[in-house]
């Protein structure tokens, strides 16, 4: 059954995920039935309960007595009663991977995809579209600000947040795709760094037109020469499309776009260099795509971030604070990068390692990251529901980046109720904080005294 048919019922198992909040969204407004259901109450499914769709607080079976479908995330256990109970009855169940791969037969998917910064730039294409007067869907993991929620069926193709976790793309076949990088993730799912490379040139030889990537990047160079298929490149360095005089100041970046006959000037009300990078793969495929030059420049110059990327939070006795979702090294050492060169010197990062698996496997290679930070305070880990069998802490992390010997102040705090009693010891010494990590370690903020 086409889980975006009118009329289908259409049940979502953890409805009230960034990514399975956005998709019921999207179901409503293409004509389905919509139900979900939660472990817990939140403002996401307030938020849906006033589209229409019915939620319900606990997973039990008889929340999918009357779905046609039901669509489950790889975060739900298989043994699930909805999903015990929608077998026994008869409903068809969907992994989120196989309703990605039923968007893309019912609306040309233009996707962008990569280990990190996969939200901006399908936000940046978002807003590039809407200038061009195009009622573009989208499905991205947050919503996207000065357009609308993270969902929206639309009726000129649909902005896609391809998503690698745990082989979420595996399935989908876009009509056109950005690349912005790649590095070692989700190794608890692909093994090795190589084994998700070959994935990504999959899903590039998947694609049916234009693929762009961002080729100062070593992980998308590795990809596109696995791939069986041309890439368009887009760099600082010897690239066909080139970002030139990039100039970054606290509030705002710039840079020039050249290519074949073309000349564009962007500016970014964001910093940092990431998000130029962003910014280049979304213009160069909107490019690709026949989207106006003019509308490439005020749709990115209409991007004013995406929620919980490198966010402003507010002023702590004088103190910038900051969050950002960044919880991968590269994305670590960019959002750093970039606040240095936003101007700021004496840099507090709070960091809350996310999930066990990731810990593990990546624990030396966040040492470097952490390098332009003046002190680090590290939390344990939010595992995300992991099992964590030898017991590890993210007191590992702390202990490799003292042995690092970069000059780092670095703390362990076992519980982040204790982060604020050691940024107070730190406050004297930090022109800003940064909040860094996929988990609640933004619930450290409103806890600062003196917070504004």
């Amino acid at each position: 059954m086409n889980v975006f048919e009118p009329g289908v019922r259409v049940h979502v198992v953890g409805v009230g995920g960034a990514g399975m909040s956005g998709l019921a969204r999207l179901l409503v407004e293409s004509g389905a039935v919509v139900s979900g259901s939660d472990l817990a109450d939140s403002a996401v499914l307030e938020e849906l309960r006033a589209i229409g769709v019915t939620v319900a607080v606990g997973h039990e079976a008889v929340n999918v007595a009357h779905a046609d479908v039901v669509v489950w995330s790889p975060a739900v256990a298989r043994d699930n009663a909805e999903l015990v109970a929608a077998r026994e009855g008869g409903a068809t169940l969907l992994s989120r991977a196989e309703v990605l791969a039923e968007l893309a037969t019912a609306r040309p998917v233009i996707g962008l995809t990569g280990t990190h910064g996969k939200t901006t730039a399908a936000s940046m294409m978002a807003h590039v579209l809407a200038a061009d007067g195009r009622d573009a869907g989208r499905l991205l993991g947050a919503e996207v600000l000065g357009v609308g929620a993270n969902g929206h069926w639309g009726s000129d193709g649909v902005v896609l947040e391809v998503d690698e976790s745990y082989g979420t793309f595996a399935l989908v076949h876009p009509h056109a795709l950005g690349l912005l990088n790649v590095e070692a993730d989700h190794l608890d799912h692909y093994g090795t760094l190589g084994a998700l490379e070959h994935a990504f040139a999959e899903l590039l030889d998947r694609t049916d037109g234009p693929v762009v990537i961002w080729s100062d990047d070593p992980g998308c160079q590795r990809v596109a020469t696995i791939a069986h298929r041309q890439v368009v490149r887009v760099g600082t360095g010897d690239a066909p499309w080139r970002a030139d005089d990039v100039e970054v100041t606290r509030h705002q970046a710039r840079f020039i776009l050249h290519g074949p006959a073309t000349e564009m000037r962007v500016t970014l009300h964001v910093t940092g260099v990431h998000n130029v990078a962003d910014a280049a793969v979304a213009a160069v495929l909107a490019i690709e795509l026949g989207v106006s030059p003019d509308a490439i420049r005020a749709g990115l110059a209409n991007f004013r971030g995406a929620p919980r990327r490198f966010e402003r939070l507010g002023s702590w006795r004088g103190v910038d604070v900051y969050e950002s979702y960044a919880h991968l090294p590269g994305e670590i050492r960019a959002i750093l990068s970039a606040t240095r060169a936003a101007g700021y010197e004496r840099i507090t990062a709070v960091f809350q390692p996310h999930r066990v698996t990731r810990t593990l496997s990546l624990v030396e290679d966040f040492a470097p990251a952490f390098d332009l930070a003046s002190a680090v305070i590290v939390t344990d880990i939010y595992t995300a529901g992991e099992p964590n069998p030898t017991g590890v802490t993210g007191q590992v992390i702390a202990e490799a980046i003292r042995r690092r010997g970069a000059g780092v102040a670095t703390t362990y705090c076992k519980s982040i109720d204790d982060v604020p009693d050691a940024l107070e010891i730190l406050h004297e010494d930090s022109d800003v904080v940064v909040l860094l990590g996929a988990g609640d370690v933004a619930a450290v903020a409103p806890k600062l005294r003196g917070m504004s």
